[in-house]
């Protein structure tokens, strides 16, 4: 097996529903990333190989496989292919994966991971309008589970034992750490602004300053009547696009580049599909024994906040250090652009490591259907 980098990584801002990026089709936002990795690596599209693209609902704007549009919008050879991977919230990161599978292997020496979400176009739930989702046999092993992930992130919350007021106040700290951090500027070396034909977008729009508990505590339940789960303490829907470039250690030096991490180890699990958001808790105790760490040898976490009680339960299983997990903020105050929500997080790990010298990041996400990845990287000297 060939030692595996990731040699850049750059994001879009991540834009809220009907914001700023609104109105940019998904190929075109996919294209921006795409021509500023090149850019910022200093290599030629020539030499990629591959592009495997994240997205979820490929439908309307996204579908036609937007993989393969992107690459074209982006205005690079068309000899070099695209494809697009759905495993739900984890696709863009599950891409990644796959493009580290095939240079490690040998199969291909230049791949670009990423993907794209714009769900103000294509909203969430538009790919299941019509047909039956799951299928019979499928329903009939576990009954109707048809319902939103929100009721899963309720159960979540009682199995827990987390109270409302518990998970506001983890979500009030997620919007106090993204706004320190866009305050502080850690963002703005791994984005690139969009200009939409009015004021570009230059930073992530959904950070909400000034929340507090008693501001969430007006929030209506969203999925229950008496639930705990509601809009304050759930990802935002989000428009976004990130990219990543992989190659080899030995491919790196030949071409003069300098890769941020080294990929250590990737996991996949599937977990119970109604409880559903629970997959990270055995995806991060996998990706740890493959890799070879404990726990304590990791020094960022990210685990993406789809709703408060899954960091929370994920916190409480694993016994990670809490100030090591999402310093920067989450997807409840960053948003969750679903396609692209694996890559954005990964941009977002890769330079806080560079940024605070940290060696190893963990990475984990929870996915419909109750599967999750898990990554481990370790940074470059």
């Amino acid at each position: 097996m060939r030692e595996t980098v990731i040699v850049e990584a750059v994001r879009t801002p991540v834009g809220k529903r009907n914001g700023g990026l609104s109105e940019m089709h998904a190929a075109d936002l996919s294209a921006l990333v795409l021509t500023a990795l090149v850019e910022r690596a200093g290599v030629d599209p020539e030499i990629i190989d591959d592009v495997i693209w994240g997205c979820v609902s490929q439908v309307g704007d996204q579908s036609s496989n937007i993989g393969r549009y992107s690459v074209l919008a982006a205005g690079w050879p068309e000899r070099i292919p695209g494809t697009t991977v759905n495993r739900a919230c984890g696709s863009s990161q599950q891409a990644l994966d796959f493009a580290v599978q095939a240079v490690m292997s040998g199969q291909q020496d230049v791949v670009v991971a990423g993907g794209v979400e714009v769900m103000s176009r294509v909203p969430l739930g538009a790919a299941r309008a019509t047909g039956q989702p799951y299928g019979p046999k499928v329903l009939a092993r576990y009954g109707d589970f048809s319902f939103n992930q929100g009721i899963s992130a309720e159960m979540i919350a009682e199995k827990w034992g987390f109270s409302r007021t518990r998970l506001d106040e983890y979500s009030v700290v997620s919007h106090e750490r993204a706004a320190a951090a866009q305050d502080c500027g850690a963002f703005e070396s791994q984005m690139i602004p969009v200009f939409t034909g009015g004021e570009p977008v230059v930073s992530d729009e959904g950070v909400r300053r000034g929340t507090s508990v008693e501001k969430l505590a007006g929030l209506k339940p969203a999925f229950k009547q008496d639930g705990v789960i509601h809009a304050g303490n759930s990802s935002q829907i989000s428009d976004g696009a990130a990219a990543l470039l992989v190659t080899t250690a030995e491919n790196a030096v030949t071409m003069g580049l300098n890769p941020i991490a080294r990929y250590r180890a990737g996991a996949v699990t599937g977990a119970d599909p109604v409880l559903m958001l629970t997959g990270p808790i055995p995806a991060t105790e996998k990706v740890l024994r493959k890799a070879g760490l404990t726990i304590d040898d990791v020094g960022v976490f990210e685990v993406n906040e789809a709703f408060a009680p899954v960091p929370l339960a994920w916190l409480e299983e694993t016994g990670a250090d809490e100030k090591r997990l999402n310093p920067l903020g989450g997807a409840i105050a960053l948003g969750h652009p679903l396609g692209a929500s694996g890559a954005v997080l990964m941009t977002r790990m890769l330079n806080h490591m560079r940024d605070n010298r940290i060696r190893y990041g963990l990475q984990t996400m929870c996915e419909g259907g109750g599967t999750a990845n898990a990554t481990v990287v370790e940074l470059i000297d």
